[in-house]
C-alpha cells in the first residue's frame, strides 16, 4: 500500500488519484529559522498596511483559516481549520501545470506551494511560496461569495482547451520561478530564461481557452481590485503577498479599469509590476464575467471549433455528441462541410462514455489505435438517426443484421452489415457496431473492413469539447513528469552559523531563553553578518519593548549605516522600524 504524504480529511478524501500525485508532505521542520523571519516581517507589515487597504474579508478570514502572523503556517492546522468553510490546503512543488490547478480548486482545495521566498526577494518573487498562497489566498476564501466564485472557476478552467504553446510557456515559466529562488543561480541564466519566456509570449499564436482563462484568472484571483475605480480595495492573492506591490498598485502610476470581459484579451507580465488593475464593484460580477466566458468555450459551444480546438491542443480531450455519447482521446483530424464537422478521427488509445462512465467494451484496450466516426444528418432524411424510433430505424434499415449504406450530408458514407446499436437510458441509439464495412469520404477511404468492426457514433451534431477525459478511469493520469523540481537551499557553515542567530532571538521573543545578553548578541552578529538587515529589526523590537534604550539606539545607528551602504533595502529597514514603533503605541 502507497504511503501517505500528507493528512486527510473529507475535502481531501475525495480527490480523484491523478490530482493526488502532485501533493507532497510540507515537511515543516525544514524551515529555518530565517524563513520564519521573512514570514514574520512580511505578515506584520502586510497586517498593518493590509488592513487599510485590503477588501474587509482579508483580516477577518486570517483569523478564520488560521493564518498565524508569528510563524509559517503549518498545512495540519490549517486543514482542521479550512474544513468548518469546506476547504482544504494541500502542499505542491512549485507550478503545477494549469488544469491541475484549476481542478483542485474545483474540489476546493486549496494548492500551496509550501518552499518560501528567500530573504532576497522577500518583496516579491515570481515563484508561488507560501507567503503568496497561505497569506494570499486562503485569507479570502472565507468570504462564501469568492470562495464560491473560486470553485467555480476551478471547475470551469479544469474543461478549458490549452494549446501546444501553453504548455511550453507554463515550463518556461515554472523553470524561471525555480532557477530565481535558487541561491547562486547566475544572472546570465535568469536573463535567458526571461527572454524565453518573452519570446513564447510574443508567439503564442491566438490565444486558447487556457490562455484567455489564465488572464482572467490573473486579474481577479492574482491581482484583483474590488470596489470603485476612486477607492478601490484589494482581493487578489499577489497584491496581497506582495509587500512592495500592494502599496505600489495604490498609486496613480497604476490604471485602474472597470473589470470585464475584454480582461480576458489582456496579457500579463509574470516579471514585471502589472501597469494596470481592473476593479470589480462586487464578488458577484465576478461570476457573472466568469459565466459569459464560459459561454464561449467549446465546453458549451461545440461545432467545429471545439473539434479543432482539441487537435490544436495536442492533449487529451474529450467531444460530447447530441446523443450524449463521449468520445475520449488525442484527436488528430476533422472534415467538415458548410461550417459544420462531418467527420473526426483521434490518433491512439481512446474511450467512448455516456453520462462520464466508460461504456461497456469500449475502452482504450477496444480502441488501441484510435477512432473515428461521422456526424451529422444522412443525406435527404430530415430526421436525425437519433431522433428515430424502432419503427423509423427499421424503416431506413438502420437495423440488426441488415447491410446499409449510409450516406451523411458532406459526403461521407459508411457501408456494412450491422451487428448490434449501443442505447442509451432513455433507449436512444447512440452507438452503431457494423463488420465488413467501409467507410469513405469522396476518394478517400477512412475504414477498411479488414481493420475489424467499425463503431459510428451516432449525433447529429458535436455539442461539447473539452479538456481531459470523460470518466477519469479510462486513461492512466497518474504520470507527471517535472522537468525541474525546486532546488533546496544550500545549508553551509555559514548559513547554519546565520540561522542559529535568528532562533536565538526567536526563542527569546516567545520566552524560552531569555538569558541571553542581547547586547552581546548584537555585537557578535554584526561581526559576523556586518550587511544582514532583518535580524538586528527584530533585536531593535526587543530592545525597545524592554526599554534599553542605549542598546535600541546602536542597533538604529547600525541600521542607518546598512542604508546607505545598501540603498535597496532602506524602504525595507524604515518600514521595520516603523513597525516596531507603530506596534508599541498600539500595545500602549
Amino acid at each position: 500500500m502507497k504511503q501517505q504524504l500528507y493528512e486527510s480529511n473529507p475535502v481531501l478524501d475525495k480527490l480523484p488519484e491523478h490530482l493526488r500525485q502532485y501533493i507532497k508532505p510540507q515537511n515543516y521542520e525544514e524551515y529555518t529559522p530565517v524563513d520564519q523571519a521573512v514570514w514574520r516581517y512580511v505578515m506584520r507589515k502586510n497586517v498593518d498596511y493590509l488592513s487599510k487597504v485590503a477588501h474587509k474579508s482579508y483580516v477577518d478570514g486570517l483569523q478564520k483559516t488560521g493564518i498565524s502572523i508569528d510563524a509559517i503556517p503549518n498545512m495540519y492546522g490549517m486543514n482542521r481549520i479550512l474544513k468548518e468553510i469546506g476547504w482544504a490546503a494541500v502542499a505542491v512543488d512549485g507550478f503545477i501545470p494549469p488544469s491541475a490547478f484549476m481542478e483542485f480548486q474545483a474540489y476546493n482545495v486549496l494548492v500551496i506551494a509550501s518552499d518560501i521566498r528567500q530573504l532576497e526577494n522577500i518583496e516579491y518573487t515570481p515563484a508561488p511560496d507560501i507567503i503568496h498562497e497561505g497569506a494570499g489566498h486562503a485569507p479570502i476564501i472565507a468570504n462564501p461569495e469568492y470562495s464560491e466564485y473560486l470553485r467555480r472557476f476551478g471547475e470551469i478552467g479544469a474543461k478549458a482547451i490549452s494549446s501546444g504553446k501553453d504548455y511550453e510557456l507554463y515550463d518556461a515559466v515554472r523553470h524561471l520561478s525555480i532557477i530565481k529562488e535558487a541561491e547562486g543561480t547566475p544572472l546570465e541564466a535568469i536573463e535567458k530564461a526571461e527572454k524565453r519566456i518573452e519570446a513564447l509570449q510574443q508567439n503564442m499564436g491566438k490565444p486558447s481557452e487556457m490562455a484567455l482563462l489564465r488572464n482572467l484568472h490573473w486579474w481577479t484571483v492574482e491581482y484583483g481590485l474590488i470596489g470603485s475605480l476612486e477607492n478601490p480595495k484589494i482581493y487578489g492573492a499577489g497584491l496581497l503577498s506582495s509587500i512592495g506591490e500592494s502599496a505600489w498598485c495604490m498609486t496613480d502610476n497604476v490604471k485602474k479599469l472597470p473589470y470585464t470581459l475584454d480582461s480576458a484579451t489582456t496579457d500579463f507580465d509574470i516579471t514585471k509590476p502589472q501597469p494596470q488593475l481592473f476593479v470589480t464593484p462586487n464578488f458577484a460580477h465576478l461570476s457573472q464575467v466568469l459565466e459569459d466566458f464560459a459561454n464561449t468555450m467549446a465546453l458549451r459551444t461545440g461545432g467545429l471549433s471545439a473539434v479543432q480546438k482539441l487537435i490544436d491542443s495536442q492533449a487529451l480531450g474529450t467531444l460530447e455528441l447530441s446523443t450524449g455519447l463521449q468520445v475520449s482521446g488525442y484527436f488528430e483530424r476533422v472534415l467538415s462541410y458548410d461550417g459544420l464537422p462531418i467527420y473526426f478521427t483521434t490518433k491512439g488509445a481512446t474511450a467512448l462514455a455516456y453520462h462520464d462512465k466508460e461504456l461497456v467494451n469500449h475502452g482504450t484496450t477496444q480502441h488501441p489505435e484510435g477512432f473515428g466516426s461521422p456526424v451529422g444528418k444522412l443525406k435527404g432524411i430530415n430526421l436525425a438517426i437519433e431522433d428515430m424510433s424502432p419503427r423509423d430505424l427499421k424503416a431506413y434499415n438502420i437495423f440488426e443484421g441488415e447491410k446499409v449504406e449510409l450516406e451523411f450530408v458532406g459526403g461521407v458514407t459508411v457501408s456494412g452489415e450491422i451487428i448490434t446499436g449501443t442505447r442509451n437510458l432513455q433507449g436512444k441509439i447512440i452507438l452503431i457496431t457494423f463488420q465488413n464495412c467501409t467507410v469513405t469520404y469522396q476518394d478517400e477511404v477512412l475504414f477498411k473492413p479488414d481493420w475489424g468492426l467499425y463503431h459510428m457514433a451516432v449525433g447529429r451534431k458535436v455539442s461539447s469539447g473539452y479538456n481531459g477525459p470523460a470518466d477519469l478511469k479510462s486513461f492512466n493520469l497518474v504520470s507527471h513528469a517535472l522537468s525541474d523540481t525546486t532546488v533546496k537551499k544550500n545549508r553551509d557553515d555559514d548559513k547554519l552559523a546565520l540561522e542559529e542567530f535568528y532562533q536565538r532571538v526567536r526563542d527569546y521573543r516567545e520566552g524560552k531563553n531569555t538569558i541571553i545578553s542581547r547586547s552581546k548578541l548584537f555585537q557578535e552578529f554584526i561581526s559576523r553578518f556586518p550587511k544582514d538587515w532583518l535580524l538586528p529589526v527584530e533585536l531593535y523590537e526587543l530592545a525597545v519593548k524592554g526599554n534599553r534604550t542605549v542598546l535600541a539606539t546602536e542597533i538604529k545607528a547600525h541600521l542607518e549605516q546598512l542604508k546607505l551602504d545598501s540603498p535597496k533595502v532602506g524602504h525595507l529597514i524604515d518600514d521595520g522600524l516603523a513597525l516596531v514603533d507603530q506596534g508599541l503605541k498600539i500595545d500602549a
